[in-house]
């Protein structure tokens, strides 16, 4: 801010196996420098505050994560827990600062946490969080990097999932500007310029680079604080915020410089800024490899570019898995889903991340029998076959689930279905299901599907679990 997953178990006779049975888990490759592979804290590690905006006492639990988890806060206040990755699928627009929310639950203030891991290159944390805003400290990254760091650092036996960037992204509004450009160098540098020169002479315009390979984040970011105009404030003071600061808690500037207070680096100011750019574009959920340039720009337009690199580094995934080793083949399927021909209709699963994600294909041949009788003049896919294969891969994944194991998942119910793109023969579907709340008896799956990098249908699948009763 700147201002004020089970394992399933063995199978019972006459019952689906699942998936885990089929699938070899991946090992790392042992020549694989340490800093490319994945890493969570050796120890749980506590830090207690007021948020910044609402003064409401929180306390955050860092707890260590396995491979492929990212970043989770959890509500834990709340009854039932609410777990809220910190992706950019899940931010909201508030001003001043980045929300994370799900359903009714939200988390305030996120940014200065997210740019301590970022700093401290941690990819898998389970963060526990009792109230809705995140504790402030001193407005810096410190309060959250020190205690991280004490907590000790381990890699894990999975690579990095890390997207360079390869084409760049510009984003502007008014005097503003963020752009992610792609470089010939390793490693990742943002580069920020600043201008209050027309509001404060203290504050004035200010340049900074900094490069994750060079410098030290320790030292030249984390401590830098969020800061404010009086004028700034005085407004957030006048809306009930920061109600429980005083100018030496905060960084606010005035007439004749900081109030009772002083600047930790001569240009304080643009290295939180940096600070802010690096804890909102981890809402896009990789390691980013590139450059980043910004100008006079804030939450809004660093959660823009966030999503921008979001989408850019899930099309790269789909390229790079729609030609990958089949993790399940056509007959592996069919030991687990009930369908037959014509009507097992993926042909294999490609990836496969425990029993929250699952990738598979589609290949959309002229052969198949639905194109004699559909448009047969220009065949065109029928819709509702798109939308069995999205929800033919939900109940793969499904199977993943602890309390799934022997049972299978029937189509309960769909909603907000669109269908964006013609499929027609020669194209390739590449499907994707993402668990959004799974119990015993019932889940809801996300599923979309692909074409050449564009969306061609989406659809929120419920499911409910029943035994399976077929050889």
């Amino acid at each position: 801010m700147t201002g004020m997953h089970p394992e399933s178990p063995g199978h019972s006779p006459g019952h689906s196996p699942g998936l885990r049975g089929l699938i070899r888990p991946k090992t790392a490759e042992l020549s694989i420098p340490q800093e490319r592979m994945q890493h969570t804290i050796a120890n749980s590690t506590i830090v207690r505050g007021k948020g910044l905006l609402l003064g409401i006492d929180g306390e955050l639990e860092f707890c260590p994560a396995p491979t492929g988890t990212g970043i989770v806060f959890e509500r834990i206040d709340l009854n039932p827990p609410i777990a809220i990755p910190a992706l950019i699928t899940h931010a909201v627009s508030r001003p001043r600062r980045t929300t994370l929310r799900v359903g009714d639950a939200t988390i305030d203030t996120v940014e200065h946490c997210l740019s301590a891991i970022v700093g401290l290159g941690i990819d898998n944390l389970r963060i526990r969080l009792r109230g809705p805003e995140i504790p402030c400290g001193d407005g810096s990254a410190l309060p959250f990097f020190e205690p991280i760091k004490a907590a000790g650092r381990i890699a894990q036996d999975v690579q990095r999932h890390v997207h360079r960037i390869t084409e760049a992204i510009v984003i502007e509004e008014e005097d503003a500007l963020i752009a992610a450009l792609p470089s010939d160098e390793d490693g990742f540098r943002v580069t920020y310029e600043l201008d209050y020169s027309s509001v404060s002479s203290h504050i004035g315009r200010q340049n900074r680079n900094f490069d994750f390979a060079r410098d030290d984040y320790a030292t030249e970011i984390a401590p830098a604080r969020t800061f404010s105009l009086r004028s700034e404030a005085e407004a957030l003071w006048a809306a009930g915020m920061c109600r429980h600061l005083t100018p030496r808690d905060a960084l606010v500037v005035g007439d004749d410089g900081p109030i009772e207070n002083s600047f930790r680096f001569p240009d304080e100011c643009v290295r939180h800024k940096l600070l802010d750019v690096i804890g909102d574009l981890a809402l896009a959920g990789v390691a980013l490899q590139g450059k980043i340039v910004a100008q006079r720009s804030g939450h809004e337009l660093n959660r823009r570019l966030a999503r921008r690199l979001f989408e850019q580094a899930q099309a790269a995934s789909r390229s790079r898995i729609a030609g990958a080793g089949r993790v399940l083949d056509a007959r592996a399927i069919a030991r687990i889903m009930p369908h037959r021909y014509p009507m097992l209709l993926v042909d294999r699963v490609v990836e496969i991340d425990g029993n929250r994600r699952a990738v598979g294909i589609k290949n959309v041949t002229l052969n198949e029998p639905f194109f004699p009788g559909h448009y047969p003049g220009t065949p065109i896919m029928p819709g509702v076959l798109i939308v069995e294969c999205m929800a033919q891969l939900g109940g793969l994944l499904l199977s993943q689930t602890l309390e799934h194991t022997g049972k299978i998942a029937v189509l309960l119910s769909l909603d907000k279905v669109k269908l964006r793109k013609a499929v027609t023969p020669g194209d390739q579907l590449v499907l994707e299901a993402e668990t959004l709340r799974a119990s015993a008896r019932t889940a809801a799956v996300q599923c979309r599907a692909w074409v050449q990098g564009k969306l061609a249908a989406e659809a929120q699948i419920r499911f409910m679990m029943v035994d399976a009763e077929f050889e």
